[in-house]
């Protein structure tokens, strides 16, 4: 009798553990389930900082997140990590101007596209995107995109670029490129401010996209003198016309750091499409 008591009330125990257990488990998949917004009153105590302008540096490693609307308002912030969250947007990190190194390494953003958000970022040197989503199955061409979106990069996903690598992704990523303008949709498919100055409003897209890629502030209209004229007396512009203008625009107002910054791109630029005439020679003479 004394044994079989024991042992009903081993069993009982371990059944009421087993219980707790299951309890806790239904808990953290609850909290789980709950959509985390980061508070200001979280991104002060995780700095240990008395405001948002003031914070430097914050560490939100696996907190769950999913709403990060909060960098709207922290514009100073320099190392920012937020893997193993839930986020899926990177908008509002667009306002992190003095952003050097982000790390966003397990969250759940679906497309490369989002990395438009991160163009503005002119101090952005390392950034840890892998582990998501957008990743894709082709790592190869994935690091390219990055590289040809974010071509500031020192560092991504915990590997250093190379000059020839910048070079092969100029050549051969995919381009992300912004948000088209609202605005209506002709028949044809194109917005009817396009279809009124279409090489005016595509020359200032291409500068001002690039000046925002540097920190700088858009150009308005007034300032694209070669478009002042009637548009039926300039030459037709095609892509690369348009992108030229938009450079030689962009040079007159750079400083010489940045000028020296261009100078390196081109140069790796003209060297990966020098080695690419030589193959194509190299090839045509095989075939022979």
């Amino acid at each position: 009798m004394l044994v079989a008591e024991w042992k009903r009330r081993s069993w009982m125990r371990k059944l009421q553990y087993a219980l707790q257990n299951i309890q806790l488990l239904q808990r953290s998949q609850i909290i789980i389930a709950i959509k985390m917004k980061l508070t200001r009153k979280l991104v002060l105590a995780r700095a240990k900082a008395s405001d948002l302008d003031s914070v430097k540096k914050l560490n939100c490693w696996g907190c769950n997140l999913t709403d990060i609307s909060i960098f709207t308002e922290v514009p100073n912030i320099e190392v920012l990590t937020l893997s193993a969250n839930q986020i899926s947007s990177l908008e509002p990190i667009a306002q992190c101007r003095s952003l050097t190194e982000l790390y966003l390494r397990r969250n759940s953003i679906q497309s490369l596209g989002e990395l438009r958000h991160l163009q503005g970022l002119s101090q952005l040197r390392v950034l840890w995107l892998a582990e998501n989503p957008c990743c894709g199955p082709d790592p190869s061409k994935y690091r390219l995109t990055v590289l040809r979106t974010l071509p500031r990069l020192h560092k991504l996903d915990n590997q250093v670029v190379t000059e020839e690598e910048l070079a092969q992704a100029l050549e051969e990523g995919e381009e992300i490129s912004l948000a088209p303008p609202a605005g209506s949709v002709s028949a044809n498919g194109l917005s009817e401010a396009e279809t009124d100055s279409d090489g005016l409003m595509y020359s200032m897209e291409e500068t001002n996209k690039i000046r925002e890629q540097l920190g700088m502030k858009p150009l308005p209209r007034d300032k694209f003198p070669s478009f002042s004229s009637p548009r039926d007396s300039r030459p037709a512009l095609g892509r690369r016309g348009h992108v030229l203008e938009a450079v030689l625009l962009l040079l007159k107002e750079l400083n010489s750091e940045e000028l020296q910054e261009v100078q390196k791109a081109a140069e790796s630029r003209e060297r990966a499409l020098h080695r690419h005439s030589c193959q194509a020679e190299r090839k045509d003479l095989l075939q022979q």
